[in-house]
């Protein structure tokens, strides 16, 4: 008798974990996963070198724990010689080889692939089942059910029904512990170099990871990056090792320090947790339970894990709802007009402005950079400079590990560039270096002095702040939230504001010469 044709369930590489809702029901015995190893994935941005190597061996290490789980992986790796190069050229080739009653699927993250996966109706002579991805706390429908209710959308207010539905850090009342919401305003001193900082594990590549490495290190040695010094976890044993280590070491002075900045520190007391979050090796609501608990235990202060959660269930969960509310076009939003590409340094790191070498520097070697560094430094700069925001966007999808459409573009576009004209935030997050000099020991180890505004020696992003503000002011001016800033430009002698204008130009003048010279 002939066995009964299978259920064929591709899975992404964002997409490795025993939950997914594409397996959900399905019997072992009766399926086969396809997981696919693709050019096109790999290349339709130039991804870092160690990020590409991440997902890769993650995959292949998941593909392992699935098969001794009991179920059937057909697993194309890139270096296959028939590999199609694409996802949809995988799932035929897979048709042809394993003949499914259907394919079932978990929606992608981004909808360049979504469009993909929903032609597969049209185009394969099997029926398709695309499934919502409910590893996440609030479904499409919950979130724009929530936006339609309002004329403005801010994370704040979505977090707390986040907080509500979750149950996490509430009192026996229902109210939030320590009687309010947010304690963001604790969470802002600078740091010290401490001998007893906490360090991030580090995972030596075994076979199947150094068999990745040498295959990124062969076809995409004009990426970004490096692979040097990889050590990411690659399964979910070892994400989880990982998890436990920042709850115990970091997470106490997390609260603290979460916007410090400091010179070859580039971890502080950071998780470093979202590449496997982001890929579905951790569980974002476990992870923020584990949290919890640390604070109910007494092992860790209430402004740390307070703002450790709401990064995930506050960010994380509102730029999703944000992406997928927004449609396909949103990465394509120029609010401010801004047209500059964006400086070559941030493909090499060489620049003497010192913040921003470390910043990239420390991406190119790590695939990682902190939020701060990256809202503050690499994006407060592109803003300031007036960088096209879907060049910027483009270049945080590709030297960031944790780094997906549907998590970055909204960060980086909507926050960091003001993009979508604010949408998301509710001003454009620009500074001067006082800002970077308050938060960082950046500014003592720097060539310029950001005390000075004007001059040969002074910081760049004085005078490029004020530029900003003067050359956006018909489209930023009535902002109520930059109000005291726009007061303070025109309070200024018109001799002061050319000179800072002029300096400004001086810069950007050179940068300009910087990309034909």
């Amino acid at each position: 008798m002939k066995p009964p044709a299978p259920t064929l369930i591709p899975l992404l590489g964002d997409q490795l974990s025993p939950a997914i809702s594409s397996m959900r029901d399905a019997d072992p015995d009766e399926t086969i996963i396809l997981m696919m190893e693709v050019d096109e994935e790999a290349t339709y941005v130039r991804h870092h070198r160690k990020k590409i190597a991440f997902l890769f061996s993650a995959m292949r290490h998941h593909a392992v724990a699935l098969c001794q789980a009991g179920w059937r992986v057909d697993y194309v790796r890139l270096d296959d010689p028939e590999n199609s190069g694409s996802f949809t050229g995988e799932v035929a080739r897979a048709i042809e080889r394993h003949a499914p009653a259907r394919i079932v699927a978990t929606e992608p993250g981004e909808w360049r692939v979504r469009h993909a996966m929903e032609l597969w109706r049209d185009k394969f002579d099997v029926p398709v089942e695309l499934r919502e991805d409910d590893r996440f706390l609030a479904s499409h429908a919950e979130f724009d059910a929530w936006a339609d209710e309002r004329k403005q959308l801010r994370m704040e207010f979505f977090y707390r029904e986040m907080r509500r539905k979750s149950t996490l850090l509430l009192d026996e009342t229902g109210r939030p512990e320590g009687g309010q919401w947010n304690f963001d305003k604790q969470n802002r001193k600078p740091a010290q170099h401490d001998l007893l900082m906490p360090r991030p594990l580090s995972f030596a590549p075994d076979q199947i990871t150094s068999e990745v490495i040498a295959l990124v290190a062969d076809r995409f040695a004009d990426h970004p990056g490096t692979v040097d010094g990889f050590d990411f976890a690659v399964t979910a044993t070892d994400a989880d090792r990982q998890q436990r280590h920042f709850l115990k070491h970091a997470l106490p002075g997390f609260g603290d320090y979460q916007d410090a900045m400091l010179t070859d520190e580039p971890f502080l007391w950071h998780s470093i947790l979202s590449p496997y979050i982001n890929c579905g090796l951790l569980d974002p609501l476990e992870l923020c339970r584990l949290a919890e608990a640390e604070y109910r235990a007494g092992r860790a202060p209430l402004n740390a894990v307070e703002g450790f959660i709401r990064q995930i269930i506050g960010w994380r969960e509102f730029v999703r709802g944000i992406y997928w509310r927004e449609g396909p076009d949103y990465t394509s939003r120029n609010f401010l007009d801004a047209t500059r590409p964006l400086p070559g340094f941030y493909w090499t790191g060489q620049t003497d402005m010192h913040c921003l070498a470390q910043a990239i520097g420390e991406t190119l070697a790590n695939a990682y950079a902190h939020h701060i560094q990256r809202l503050m430094v690499t994006g407060n700069f592109a803003l300031l400079i007036g960088a096209d925001p879907a060049e910027v966007q483009r270049w945080y999808l590709e030297v960031y590990a944790d780094a997906y459409e549907w998590v970055e573009a909204p960060n980086t576009l909507g926050m960091s560039q003001f993009g979508d004209g604010g949408l998301l935030g509710s001003k454009p997050y620009a500074s001067s270096g006082a800002y970077i000099d308050r938060m960082s020991d950046y500014c003592g180890h720097c060539r310029y002095d950001v005390k000075q505004r004007v001059g040969p020696d002074a910081c760049p992003f004085n005078s490029l702040y004020w530029d900003f503000l003067a050359r956006n002011q018909r489209k930023l001016g009535s902002n109520q939230r930059l109000a005291m800033a726009y007061r303070n430009w025109d309070r200024m002698d018109e001799p002061v504001q050319r000179s800072l204008r002029g300096q400004a130009k001086a810069f950007l003048d050179a940068l300009e010469r910087d990309r034909y010279e």
